[in-house]
């Protein structure tokens, strides 16, 4: 009996804190705008496995050691993750008493659902989308994934306990996972619209349940404590191999993959999920070469404290970036933030996490209260503070710009030569200036509407918020088919993302009959800017009948024309822009 108990063990993985590392790393990289990282938020997608595989290994341990207790089970998880949470929000509210306090108060609504871990829904009830927000982003805006593991960590013993009760054979039982999986894999598909924002499908629980669901089965059908290292060598290599290729297939996915990718709605997280719990079951293996490779002890360490590094990392890079607009790499500034994320990570894990998760919390207040003078730290602290500050003030004073205002945003809007028929611009020309052209894009195409509509008199505008590329199509067959497409058009299209080039070329061959195609390059503070710009040029020097308006050209070194976002227009910024297509326009016309 007692050979048997200690069989039933749970073991440390270092390959697992390895894995960790990894995907932190890579979300870090992408929220710092790294253009090798634009798919480092999958990195999320491999947290998510790996809380399904390590959680339910652990329930299904206590059920065979007959120590299960659903309380105990969520009073750890409680110890784990909320005080450390709670300490950063708490921080991250002083700090914007100091600095911002009218940007606290539009964060009650995030902090709060962040507290009760229902910040996913929350950011999906007010329509808050993940992939479009070019103002200042919410420093806690990451807290989104944590509700979901929370929610999983809710639900998930019950249901499996329940499972365990009437299904005790590992067969059954990961059959009414894989229904589940199939069922929140389903849920993605059904819900997410090619081209259009796809925050609801990302943060959604049902959505992503998946992915922790693919660790759950993993867990029944290979649990860690049932693994025996006295493997032959061939089985050990198939091991290593198997892993190694899983990790490159990852890594590739995190370099290559864009946010914006069809591909990664529905097959593409679905098949994250599956190469992830590939290399969980390598790294589980105690036989396995790779995970003592990956458990090395530089990212052992960085593994142990990935939580902390988690929700520390983005409202340090929010917060000490006093300038919304400008997201592009810094290194003076990006090593800065590395810094200060490592210190709180590091503070955070040693004075809070630990100790509140080992019921030792108390011991480490009275020994730090004995041991450490608080005068310098206070004092860092305030020079921190006082320094931020005046920064700020300095940044949001030389923003102030002679008739600033928001943005003009509408959520679609169609303007045809039905409207000003009889109108002329400033410059006396005639109505028919404008006939014949439209203009496609998104919203900064409404954004500069009215005065687009004045100087060319006649034009049909189609802009949608959020519109992506891959929309295009269907908008050109739908204004065809209404007789409201013409042969002169704008495709303004790219600032939510790029885009599958092939479909850009089958796009333009659909309009081979066109007089004049435009593309317009974009102007965003996002990591996709430069490849949109190069893909636009590229397939653009294709077809005779397409040119280029150069809008990121015509608009360098001209802060006065955008708005706080950097997209966006102010009055005389939508003037301007206005004024370089109607100069295309007008050119082609003469």
């Amino acid at each position: 009996m007692n050979g048997k108990q200690n069989h039933l063990m749970k073991r440390y993985m270092p390959g697992i804190d390895g894995l960790r590392a990894i995907s932190v790393l890579a979300v870090i990289a992408y929220h710092f705008n790294l253009k090798w990282a634009q798919g480092g938020l999958l990195g999320v997608g491999v947290f998510f496995v790996l809380s399904g595989y390590l959680i339910t290994d652990q329930i299904l341990l206590e059920w065979k050691r007959n120590s299960h207790s659903i309380w105990n089970f969520w009073m750890r998880r409680f110890r784990r993750l909320v005080p450390a949470m709670v300490f950063m929000l708490i921080s991250v509210a002083l700090w914007l008493i100091f600095t911002d306090p009218s940007r606290l108060l539009s964060l009650q609504g995030d902090m709060l659902s962040s507290i009760f871990y229902m910040n996913n829904w929350y950011l999906i009830f007010h329509e808050v989308s993940y992939f479009e927000s070019f103002g200042p982003a919410s420093p806690i805006g990451h807290l989104w994934s944590l509700s979901i593991e929370e929610q999983f960590y809710m639900v998930w013993p019950i249901t499996l306990f329940i499972g365990l009760r009437f299904a005790p054979r590992r067969g059954k039982l990961m059959l009414y996972i894989l229904v589940l999986i199939f069922l929140s894999a389903m849920a993605m598909a059904a819900l997410y619209v090619p081209g259009t924002d796809p925050s609801r499908v990302y943060y959604g629980t049902d959505t992503r349940a998946f992915a922790i669901l693919i660790g759950a089965a993993l867990a029944v059908g290979w649990p860690s404590w049932k693994l025996d290292e006295r493997i032959s060598s061939t089985g050990r290599s198939l091991l290593d191999i198997t892993g190694g290729l899983g990790l490159l297939v990852l890594l590739t996915l995190m370099y290559r993959t864009n946010k914006y990718d069809d591909f990664l709605y529905p097959l593409g997280f679905l098949y994250l999920s599956v190469v992830s719990a590939v290399i969980i079951a390598v790294l589980a293996h105690p036989a396995s070469r790779l995970g003592g490779i990956l458990g090395c002890r530089p990212l052992a360490w960085i593994g142990k404290r990935s939580y902390s590094l988690y929700i520390w990392h983005y409202p340090v890079i929010i917060l000490m970036n006093t300038d919304a607009a400008n997201k592009e790499p810094d290194f003076t500034r990006t090593l800065l933030q590395i810094t200060v994320i490592l210190m709180l990570s590091v503070f955070s894990y040693k004075y809070i996490e630990e100790p509140v998760r080992r019921g030792k919390f108390r011991a480490q207040l009275h020994s730090i209260k004995h041991n450490y003078s608080f005068r310098p730290i206070i004092g860092l602290v305030l020079t921190v503070l006082i320094y931020f500050r005046f920064v700020s003030w300095i940044t949001a004073s030389a923003e102030v710009q002679p008739g600033l205002s928001n943005p003009v945003i509408a959520e679609k809007i169609t303007l045809d030569d039905s409207q000003d028929s009889s109108s002329k611009d400033a410059g006396g020309e005639p109505p028919e200036q404008g006939e014949g052209v439209t203009a496609i894009g998104d919203s900064l195409i409404l954004n500069v509407a009215p005065a687009l509509e004045a100087m060319l008199p006649g034009i049909i505008i189609d802009g949608e918020v959020g519109r992506q590329m891959s929309r295009a199509q269907d908008v050109v067959n739908k204004l065809r088919a209404n007789g409201k497409l013409g042969n002169r058009i704008i495709l303004e299209l790219g600032t939510n993302g790029s885009f599958n080039k092939t479909k850009l070329r089958l796009l333009l061959g659909s309009l081979k009959d066109a007089k004049q195609v435009y593309l317009v390059t974009t102007r965003v503070p996002e990591n996709w800017q430069d490849s949109v710009n190069e893909d636009l040029k590229e397939v653009a020097g294709e077809f005779q009948h397409v040119n280029i308006i150069d809008w990121y050209s015509a608009s360098a070194n001209k802060n006065g024309l955008f708005a706080q976002d950097g997209v966006h227009l102010t009055p005389e910024g939508s003037q301007y822009y206005a004024s370089l297509l109607a100069q295309h326009m007008k050119q082609d016309q003469s």
